[in-house]
């Protein structure tokens, strides 16, 4: 895949949880080079300091007009960040106005659509630039009904699944397929989000544009298309919200109509409510109970990843450790610590998968 430069609109929203995709983005992508942020808070900084305090050499300019005096050139605009209901505002469709005035291709991951705001479509027809509204459902013709398929996929499918949305599932998935791709094994992903389609994950499906019918046969089709074509050792599936938001529940269908071997389940303890539903009276479980209600829907966890968002990095240690000796599972801190501990939980599944394919 060649890569082509972007900037990634965040307008005052990066050092916040509505700057996920353009956090994504920042931890790294092989569809994009990411060669400039656009935030008027953060202009100077570097957008890997801003995140996380670690130096990516991706600039942050606090407007396209900075970035282009400082001689920087990209082909494509990214919307950066998720919106109060999924709608492109007033402010937001100026930066979009602009960013095709200058000459850029746009892509948008809400569910408004950029090519459906008729001034914005004129613009970019006028100048021949392209909207890319990757959560624009596919058409019937090109959707699939679940067909039982998935079990000719004989590797290992690892499900990453979380006790909530926003939690960080989507990089902790990432991370999964880079470290076992660095100790030597094919792995590969399958995206569920337009972050991990903007990523450059080459198989998967937008699981909140799917019309609901055609959910567990996308997620099929997705896995077995992966298994055919790039024959991996080992697949890992980004999960979407949790099994029990009450505002989108999911997880099932990984677990079910995916077949999942097994999950890695995502939590930060320092969540008690379901994000931006803290006036309704729902709350996280504990992963033990998750783990069990797992299990009942026919998938072992194998590790717990820990969100640490709001939490001493002392506690958050402790917690893991804490849930490591309750659990008998690996408990982890992805973001500090990485993942590479859990190489040789899949590493033992594949060389399994091996045996029972000869």
């Amino acid at each position: 895949m060649q890569k082509t430069n972007a900037i990634v609109l965040t307008a005052g929203y990066l050092d916040t949880s509505s700057g996920k995709t353009a956090h994504g983005l920042i931890r790294g992508t092989d569809r994009f080079t990411i060669v400039g942020i656009i935030d008027p808070k953060h202009p100077g900084k570097d957008a890997g300091e801003v995140l996380d305090g670690k130096r990516r050499n991706i600039p942050v300019f606090a407007t396209m007009e900075d970035f282009a005096k400082a001689g920087g050139q990209a082909e494509y605009c990214i919307i950066g960040v998720a919106t109060k209901g999924g709608i492109i505002p007033d402010s937001l469709r100026m930066l979009l106005t602009e960013a095709l005035q200058r000459g850029y291709h746009l892509v948008n991951g809400l569910h408004d659509y950029v090519s459906d705001h008729e001034e914005l479509a004129a613009l970019a027809k006028a100048k021949g630039l392209q909207i890319i509204d990757v959560r624009k459902p596919k058409k019937f013709k090109d959707l699939h009904f679940w067909s039982g398929e998935i079990r000719h996929v004989t590797c290992p499918k690892i499900a990453v699944l979380g006790t909530d949305c926003a939690l960080g599932k989507r990089t902790t998935t990432r991370f999964l397929v880079e470290a076992m791709k660095k100790a030597g094994y094919k792995a590969e992903m399958i995206y569920t989000g337009q972050t991990g389609w903007m990523q450059g994950a080459r198989y998967g499906f937008i699981f909140d544009s799917t019309l609901n019918d055609f959910i567990s046969g996308e997620m099929e089709h997705a896995l077995v298309r992966c298994w055919q074509e790039a024959k991996p050792d080992i697949i890992f599936m980004e999960g979407q919200s949790s099994l029990r938001n009450p505002s989108g529940p999911a997880g099932a269908e990984w677990i079910v109509s995916a077949a999942a071997d097994a999950v890695v389940l995502q939590h930060n303890p320092a969540r008690k409510q379901y994000k931006d539903l803290e006036f309704y009276p729902a709350y996280l479980p504990d992963v033990k109970d998750e783990i069990e209600l797992i299990r009942i829907y026919g998938a072992p966890t194998v590790a717990l990843t820990v969100n640490t968002a709001k939490l001493a990095e002392a506690d958050a240690r402790s917690y893991a450790a804490e849930k490591e000796r309750e659990l008998g599972i690996p408990a982890i801190l992805p973001l500090e610590d990485g993942v590479e501990r859990l190489i040789p939980v899949f590493k033992e599944m594949i060389d399994h998968s091996l045996t029972r394919r000869k």
